[in-house]
């Protein structure tokens, strides 16, 4: 790879049926790349659960994946309703998904906790009303 490769996925809000389909894409074309099973897994785990909660909490949103030589950068932009306390967000088990969500094995509150984890950077950037854009890296080793 000479230049950095982006993927774009668009990610329907309250679409259940199809969630982790951008997910999968990214770990498909990871794969086809050769890269290190240890990092599309890395990768894997962040961009489903930004997923996720772009369906669960938000009104869907935009995915950017950019591989370059040393690192993926995973953009996350939802249009949902912003994250008050992103400090609390961040503790695992905490969550505002719905009892209904919650029914179907979503909203366990180890989204953010998650990608905070198999990420070697993030930033969490919220406007309350206007969404959320969350950054992650991984460093291809």
């Amino acid at each position: 790879m000479d230049e950095k490769i982006t993927m774009t996925y668009q990610v329907e809000g309250g679409d259940l049926t199809h969630a982790g389909e951008a997910s999968s894409a990214v770990k498909q074309s990871l794969r086809k790349l050769g890269l290190d099973t240890s990092v599309i897994r890395r990768v894997s785990v962040c961009m489903y659960e930004g997923e996720i909660n772009m369906v669960i909490h938000a009104n869907g949103g935009a995915a950017r994946v950019e591989v370059g030589l040393d690192d993926i950068t995973i953009i996350l932009t939802d249009r949902g309703p912003g994250i008050p306390d992103i400090e609390k967000a961040m503790q695992a088990g905490w969550t505002t998904a719905a009892d209904s969500v919650r029914d179907l094995g979503f909203g366990a509150g180890m989204g953010l906790p998650n990608m905070k984890k198999y990420s070697d950077e993030m930033t969490v950037e919220s406007v309350l009303g206007v969404g959320t854009t969350v950054t992650m890296v991984v460093r291809i080793e």
